[in-house]
């Protein structure tokens, strides 16, 4: 039997047995992009927000996520456009299929777009309740035309009226150059003839910030009886402006509204003005 020939190790560079080195060290200690993305929970939920606010883009408000901030990512100026669209529905409300069931057995066009007066059936308003920093209170809403100010208090103001809902809906404004002076604003809807229409309608209220990003709540619950729904809550903490999904309906008006968040207004009957 052959003997194997004795293999010489060719000397490191530094002089050191090559079987002498030690193992390179994990990737979690190399400080590169992949050991980044392979670290704990919280840098890997730190990356992934910072991915999600490289780009403009849209985000829903929902029950799982109600919560986000409108000011903390460097939108710290300039003007919120908050916008409301709205659809009807052509079909009866009631309590027909839900689910799997309603989505197989719904007839083509269930929903449709108001467009004009051919197809309206409900005149939904957009309003902000709001207190400043220096305890004042009120309210920016068609009704009574208390359309508000961009630039002087309350420094939120409306849109004109819409009496169709879409596709341009109504909007207000906010002046996030003076969000040190909010302390908290409720955005909420009504229908102004007095009539329940959250049943066979279906409402979007948007967010755009200056920065492009946008949050949108959907309001798709069927609420038969309710005249009037919170639909958001933006408050001040620290300096910096959140906003909450509400979507809290009540089957009174602003007065309700009112109580149930604690403003603590006089309210009295008023009427659009032309």
């Amino acid at each position: 039997m052959r003997p194997r020939p004795h293999r010489f190790r060719r000397p490191a560079p530094d002089g050191k047995d090559p079987s002498a080195r030690k193992a390179a060290p994990p990737a979690e200690e190399d400080g590169s992009l992949w050991a980044y993305l392979r670290g704990g929970a919280l840098r890997r939920e730190e990356a992934r927000h910072a991915f999600e606010w490289a780009a403009p883009h849209h985000k829903r408000l929902s029950k799982a996520h109600p919560t986000d901030w409108l000011t903390h990512h460097g939108t710290t100026g300039g003007t919120l456009r908050v916008n409301l669209t709205w659809s009807m529905h052509t079909g009866p409300s009631g309590d027909g299929p839900t689910g799997l069931l309603r989505g197989l057995f719904a007839p083509l066009g269930a929903s449709v777009q108001v467009h004009g007066p051919a197809v309206v059936s409900a005149d939904l308003d957009l309003a902000c309740l709001y207190e400043l920093t220096d305890g004042t209170k009120g309210v920016v809403q068609p009704l009574g035309g208390f359309h508000g100010d961009l630039y002087r208090p309350p420094y939120i103001s409306l849109s004109a009226d819409s009496r169709f809902g879409g596709p341009m809906g109504e909007t207000l404004y906010i002046n996030l150059d003076k969000r040190d002076e909010f302390r908290r604003m409720l955005v909420f809807v009504y229908n102004y003839d007095c009539t329940p229409v959250f049943g066979r309608v279906d409402s979007v209220l948007t967010f755009y910030l200056p920065d492009g990003h946008q949050f949108a709540v959907e309001l798709r619950e069927r609420v038969p009886q309710a005249r009037s729904c919170a639909v958001a809550l933006i408050e001040n903490r620290q300096g910096h402006l959140t906003v909450r999904r509400e979507a809290t309906y009540v089957y009174g008006f602003q007065s309700d509204l009112d109580r149930l968040y604690g403003w603590g207004m006089r309210w009295a009957r008023g009427h659009k003005r032309p």
